[in-house]
């Protein structure tokens, strides 16, 4: 998959987020592996566990890459965790939170422009297709996927030329993707200066 679409898809990637004592949200977690340029980092939940001087979870809730964060908060019960291993091994509920990144993910897509039925049939007709003819014909496969690039090419084009004319604001485009209006812009802008 090209960078663009990883992109389009990773704006809305949801996550179980932490919230200290505070109420703040903790930056990364930097581990010390010794000398070297590169400190490698998480901002995954089971990391603020207190140990070596992280920073200690009071809270999880449901988070999203696009900056959404849940409104529900979910206590850690330190009384019942053991703080001397770590968290990723405790017995922690995280339906809650992850059930509140689908609810996210659930409006997003539905906010998203639908796509008309034949449409929508004929895309899912030619993965089918396609998919039959990579494993029984995979020249031919290549060849339809290089004249389906030619294809995608040219029309990105007209239609990101006309968001462009039709000063579309990135903000509808991005909803219009479901995506974020950072990674909308880099997708329009790779149609219209590839």
């Amino acid at each position: 998959m090209d960078r663009t679409l990883r992109d389009l898809g990773a704006a809305h990637e949801g996550s179980v987020g932490v919230l200290l004592e505070d109420g703040t949200e903790p930056g990364p977690v930097y581990f010390d592996v010794g000398s070297g340029s590169h400190v490698p980092s998480t901002t995954q939940w089971h990391a603020y566990d207190g140990r070596f001087g992280r920073p200690k979870a009071a809270l999880l809730r449901g988070a999203c890459a696009c900056g959404w964060r849940g409104p529900a908060e979910y206590p850690l019960d330190w009384t019942a965790l053991d703080d001397q291993k770590p968290l990723y091994e405790a017995d922690v509920d995280l339906t809650g939170p992850i059930a509140d990144c689908g609810a996210h993910l659930t409006v997003v897509r539905d906010t998203a422009v639908p796509l008309p039925e034949p449409l929508m049939a004929l895309l899912t007709a030619l993965k089918e297709d396609l998919a039959t003819a990579a494993v029984k014909d995979p020249l031919v496969a290549l060849k339809a996927l290089a004249d389906l690039r030619y294809l995608i090419a040219g029309v990105g084009a007209d239609a990101a030329l006309a968001v462009e004319i039709g000063r579309i604001p990135m903000e509808r485009v991005a909803t219009a993707l479901g995506t974020s209006e950072e990674a909308a812009r880099r997708y329009v802008n790779g149609y219209r200066h590839p």
